[in-house]
């Protein structure tokens, strides 16, 4: 691209003019950052703002443009003047005007500094952003030639929804099913929970109807008795090979959607409440089939059953157990109980509960069922479960709704056991490899010693055991965040369906439990978000959380030490390593979080529009005032663009006031913070570094999945750092913010200013 020619144009909406000295920020902006243009104008957002802008990039041939106004999170569709033209935003408006608290400072003309500290807030963001200009390049995406097609792992109720639903949108798909017939468990079902208002009476099954319109669909081609040996590569690229009896087949694909479902718990593990001990106990899982049977009898003797009870959450919300609730076990009671009622006018059924979880519409379902006079419910503790002489089943419960303890004596008991995924025993076998590997050396101490991994018999069985086989230097399944009790991996607060593995999603209860309405909907949204991948890889773009972005990592392979911390330390899989350890790219699984450039210690990795150089520049553009006692003091804050950033916004449009010392720049994510960052910011003389990102940890918010982990492991380096410059590591410290937080961020703020004046000013100032 040609020369830059920046124009500078500055907002006086919004408060903005009334509040900042223009004549001293357009002057300083024209002796310190250089643009070509400078231009104060009101309501720059607005027709006339605009039409400016374009005219002085039609007739003064501006091709880069500072906008000194609002956050760029706000009219950035209103900013966009064409793909030769570079924006970039100031924000003046939420981050120094509005948020702007006067600071405990001598009067200006007591002084020797040549602005107010507010004005100085907005000189720093507009020199930052003008140093951004000059640095930042057109990324040029990498397009390669795509194949479109997706393949659907599990041909159950979810499988087959989601093959449909991509199939009707255009695009071919592969259904691969283990099994020698479609349907999986909604197969087995006598009735289906309601679908439509009033939602009061189950519905029959319409997984038949669904099996016909999959297996006559032109752009579907089902494999059953069919299993995935291997899926490589990636986006757009894979290569999935598939084996059907002694066929194998491999097949290119787009992306992935897995939906291998549930599988019940083991009942063999509640002995306690007569299952495996008493004849006459079931789980739901075998009661329904019974009822599709039309065999409502006793197991013990093929008798009639007249009465029949149902105990909840058995061997659920139990840390021996599932330690979480299935959440559909209350619903499929209260349409089991119905059975019983329509075989028999004169049966009974009997629920003992925890609690009644039947949300939203289904409110409905419940009371219909509490409308039957032989239907009786009530929340219990479960005491005792004994067997009668005569065959029936007791079952003692105490603190009912009664206040008192009951025995009920039945024909048949029924255990609602819960929902455990397909992907639970990889994943345990996944925790008990990374365990062993943490306690078995380095892989390159393995090397030495001729150990490879895959002679580890334990990895054999993961590998065996895995749903896709994935052929990823991280490993053959998800990686450990995974397993939230087996579940399959999915940033489930942000992005439902979203692996660890760019063009893999998850639907159905594979990722969490849920109803078929429910799956119906996992299985669109799955389908929806193949298809954008693909179609994001066509164009050479980042799929979620950015969107559309053409930027990809550089890598300066002549600096590279093949430390491998960039393949390690990636959330997504996206680098692979040759045998030297050299970082091999797969360009359309890269997230563009920026993970590895953080991680790189030579610095060799970079973006063209975000990179170690542009933000040690943006650093270097900050103002620091040689004495404290006039200027007060520097600290830089850098904050993730995904939840902190957008909270900041918040904070201030609500009124929201913090310390006037305080810069902010935005960045991808923590993950991408270099320590050479922090290094450049002490050695400048700024006073203070905080880094202010998503949370972390078990109910992780990182839209990168471990941006805001892998920050904080590398605080150690940091502090290394910072003892190295002999400056106290208690100047640069790491917070979590979710983006419903904003209330707190004056508060975490201003105590870490307080925190940072109590050491006084960063030595390094003023050299």
């Amino acid at each position: 691209m040609a020369d830059k020619k920046i124009g500078v144009y500055i907002c006086t909406g919004c408060e903005i003019g009334k509040n900042l000295n223009l004549e001293q920020l357009t002057e300083y902006i024209d002796d310190e950052a250089c643009p070509a243009l400078i231009k104060t104008l009101p309501f720059l957002c607005g027709k006339e703002g605009v039409a400016e802008i374009q005219k002085d990039i039609q007739e003064e041939g501006i091709n880069a443009v500072c906008v000194a106004a609002c956050s760029p999170r706000i009219m950035w569709d209103v900013f966009d003047f064409g793909p030769d033209v570079f924006v970039e935003r100031a924000n003046i408006r939420e981050l120094a005007v509005w948020s702007y608290k006067e600071p405990d400072l001598p009067p200006l003309e007591e002084t020797e500094l040549d602005a107010d500290p507010l004005t100085m807030m907005a000189q720093d963001y507009i020199r930052m952003a003008v140093s951004r200009l000059e640095k930042i390049e057109k990324p040029e995406p990498e397009i390669p030639e795509i194949n479109k097609t997706i393949l659907v792992v599990g041909g159950g109720f979810t499988g087959l929804n989601a093959a449909l639903n991509a199939a009707n949108t255009g695009y071919d798909v592969v259904l691969v099913e283990k099994e020698d017939k479609l349907g999986g468990f909604a197969a087995q079902l006598y009735k289906q929970l309601p679908s439509n208002y009033p939602y009061t009476d189950a519905e029959e099954p319409t997984i038949d109807e669904l099996i016909a319109q999959v297996e006559n669909h032109d752009k579907i081609k089902v494999l059953t008795s069919a299993n995935i040996e291997s899926i490589s590569g990636a986006p757009g690229l894979y290569e999935a090979k598939v084996k059907t009896g002694d066929d194998e087949q491999e097949l290119k694909i787009g992306a992935v959607v897995l939906a291998t479902g549930w599988k019940p718990y083991d009942a063999s593990k509640l002995e306690p409440l007569g299952y495996g001990k008493f004849k006459n106990v079931v789980t739901n899982v075998e009661f329904e089939k019974m009822a599709k049977e039309g065999k409502l009898t006793k197991p013990s003797d093929g008798q009639k059953v007249e009465s029949v009870a149902f105990i909840q959450c058995a061997g659920q919300r139990d840390p021996e157990h599932l330690p979480y609730c299935s959440s559909v076990c209350c619903m499929v009671s209260l349409k089991q109980a119905k059975y019983v009622r329509e075989k028999d006018d004169n049966a009974k059924a009997f629920i003992f509960y925890k609690d009644m979880r039947t949300p939203g519409v289904y409110e409905n379902y419940y009371k219909a069922a509490q409308d039957d006079p032989g239907i009786f419910l009530t929340k219990s503790e479960i005491e005792e479960i004994v067997e009668d002489s005569d065959g029936k089943i007791v079952i003692r419960v105490k603190d009912t709704l009664l206040g008192e303890s009951l025995e009920v004596k039945v024909d048949l008991l029924v255990l609602a056991t819960g929902m455990v995924p397909t992907t639970a025993e990889e994943a345990k076998l996944e925790l008990e490899y990374l365990e062993k590997k943490s306690q078995s050396g380095s892989e390159d101490e393995k090397k030495e010693e001729g150990q490879e991994e895959g002679d580890d018999p334990l990895f054999g069985k993961l590998v065996e055991t895995s749903c896709l086989k994935l052929q990823y230097r991280q490993g053959p399944t998800f990686p450990e965040l995974m397993l939230f009790d087996g579940f399959a991996d999915s940033n489930y607060i942000c992005f439902p369906y979203e692996t660890r593995r760019t063009g893999i999603y998850a639907a159905g209860c594979v990722r969490q439990p849920m109803n078929l309405n429910a799956a119906k909907e996992d299985a669109t949204g799955a389908a929806l978000k193949a298809i954008q991948c693909i179609e994001s890889a066509n164009r050479g773009v980042a799929v979620h959380p950015r969107s559309g972005d053409m930027s990809y990592p550089k890598f300066n392979f002549v600096r590279c030490t093949q430390c491998k911390r960039c393949t390690e330390e990636c959330p997504f899989g996206a680098l692979d390593d040759d045998e030297k350890g050299t970082p091999k790219p797969n360009p359309t699984r890269c997230r563009r979080c920026g993970t590895c450039m953080g991680a790189c210690p030579e610095r060799v990795i970079s973006f063209d529009n975000y990179s170690v150089t542009i933000v040690n520049d943006m650093i270097q553009s900050i103002e620091v005032p040689d004495d404290e006692e006039e200027g007060g003091y520097r600290i830089l804050v850098l904050v993730c663009e995904n939840d902190a950033y957008p909270a900041l916004d918040m904070a201030a449009m609500r009124g929201k006031k913090w310390s006037a010392y305080v810069r902010f720049i935005p960045v991808r994510c923590l993950g991408s913070v270099n320590t050479q960052w922090v290094a450049e910011a002490m050695s400048k003389g700024l006073d203070g570094v905080l880094l202010m990102g998503c949370k972390f940890g078990d109910d992780y918010q990182c839209h990168f999945v471990k941006g805001s982990e892998l920050c904080n492991r590398r605080m150690e380096n940091i502090a290394e750092t910072l003892e190295k410059l002999q400056v106290e590591p208690e100047r640069v410290k790491q917070v979590q913010v979710a983006i419903d937080e904003y209330d707190k961020i004056p508060q975490i703020i201003d105590e870490f200013v307080e925190e940072v004046e109590s050491y006084g000013p960063n030595p390094f100032k003023g050299f």
